[in-house]
């Protein structure tokens, strides 16, 4: 098992980041992950940073940025610091894959087109992805980042990754088992999503992260990484249950129009959408209009269900004042 001691970030000061990615419109799902961590993050005096997530350059919408920062405004959320863009520089990302290279925890690896742009992406359940075996590693590895232009992957460990979650309690996840060495650099010249993330959270103090549990396998490889490049202040993590469709798969396109711009151009209100998260919360036993300043003031971590939430007509009829 590994879990070597860490420093716990309760002694830190305490600071969380919302970090949306500009690849398409946020939907309610999106919009109830990102209530949930403002409040909480104003409900314990966390500060805030606001992080645009952009490496995923050939899914990023053309003015989706704007549109994403204007609709987190629009549902009443601010933050203290930011927006942060990603891609305005990689030199932090560099640094870190030279660290790595210098231990022989990366080396170079071809990969299929397919897998770069998954690599690029952060991991969605859902999203197939290909175990990589240690048995194909290559015997010499380079201990110089000198190629950007090639891909590179991370000698995982054996062994569990543990954890402790707010919301889950112990948390163990298996990364060598369940997908092998992976992706932390790709030939387009950038960082995958896990090594990005390490890296920004890292160098900008973040210490709290609110997101959702299909991601609980992304932070166990996150934490490897940050283990590798020498990090000794471990996150505190807190993994919501999914809002999913009522064919019970993770929300999407194929259960309709669940966009906040969508909304907003049909004349919903933003306290419509944040009641429905209310009641998704246990906030209320049914939704009500409320205020982001109201749904603070509410919330409470222990009301949450553990379940996953199921988006439903009747949600959505709800919204647009249609029953």
């Amino acid at each position: 098992m590994l879990r070597p001691d860490r420093t716990h970030a309760d002694f830190q000061a305490a600071k969380t980041r919302l970090a949306p990615s500009p690849t398409g419109s946020l939907h309610l799902g999106n919009a109830r992950t990102f209530l949930v961590n403002w409040a909480l993050a104003r409900q314990q005096g966390w500060s805030i940073l606001l992080r645009i997530e952009d490496l995923d350059t050939p899914r990023v919408k053309p003015g989706a940025l704007q549109e994403t920062i204007d609709l987190l405004t629009w549902l009443g959320m601010d933050w203290d610091e930011g927006p942060i863009v990603q891609s305005d520089d990689l030199e932090p990302y560099r640094r870190a894959m030279q660290t790595l290279a210098d231990a022989g925890t990366v080396y170079q690896c071809e990969l299929t087109r397919s897998q770069i742009e998954a690599a690029a992406s952060a991991p969605q359940e859902g999203t197939h992805e290909t175990r990589f075996p240690p048995e194909l590693r290559p015997t010499r590895r380079d201990r110089r980042f000198a190629r950007e232009d090639t891909n590179w992957r991370f000698v995982c460990p054996r062994g569990d990754v543990e954890f402790d979650d707010l919301f889950r309690g112990n948390v163990r996840v298996n990364p060598s088992r369940e997908v092998g060495d992976f992706v932390v650099w790709t030939r387009r010249g950038q960082p995958s999503y896990q090594l990005a993330v390490v890296v920004d959270d890292a160098r900008q103090s973040v210490n709290r992260i609110v997101r959702g549990d299909d991601l609980l396998g992304s932070t166990g490889r996150q934490l490897l990484l940050a283990r590798a490049l020498g990090l000794t202040i471990e996150p505190v993590y807190l993994h919501l249950p999914l809002v999913r469709g009522s064919d019970g798969r993770r929300l999407a396109k194929r259960h309709g129009d669940t966009r906040l711009t969508s909304y907003r151009q049909a004349g919903v209100a933003p306290e419509r959408i944040i009641g429905l998260v209310a009641a998704w919360c246990g906030v209320l036993a049914r939704p009500a209009p409320m205020s982001s300043e109201e749904f603070r003031s509410a919330l409470q971590v222990d009301t949450i269900p553990r379940e996953d939430i199921i988006f439903t007509q009747e949600d959505d009829r709800w919204l647009k004042h249609r029953n």
